[in-house]
């Protein structure tokens, strides 16, 4: 009834996954050099908790900016990167199938 095959669905899954594998991974190397480029620009530790009223507004305000402006540019970057590989794969895939 309109349904998507199961290869189809398999392959969304097969896909999901990789994708989830790859940002968290992306977003866990994107925070530390963000982090890094923060400490060598500012000379300051990055504020641990921006929300805390040691924190001045100013400082808060721009590292929220930064991480979140860097985390989603890294975020999109990889995903679109990866996804093309995953293309690239499948379409090798099927043509070693036909092949064989």
């Amino acid at each position: 009834m309109g349904g998507r095959s199961a290869e189809a669905e398999k392959q969304d899954m097969a896909w999901r996954l990789i994708g989830a594998v790859v940002g968290l991974g992306v977003g866990f190397v994107a925070r530390k050099a963000i982090e890094y480029g923060w400490r060598k620009t500012t000379g300051k530790e990055p504020p641990a908790d921006p929300n805390s009223l040691e924190t001045s507004l100013a400082e808060a305000i721009g590292f929220a900016v930064v991480m979140g402006v860097g985390m989603e540019v890294t975020r999109i970057v990889a995903t679109r990167t990866a996804h093309k590989r995953y293309q690239a794969w499948k379409s090798v895939a099927r043509k070693a199938e036909q092949v064989v």
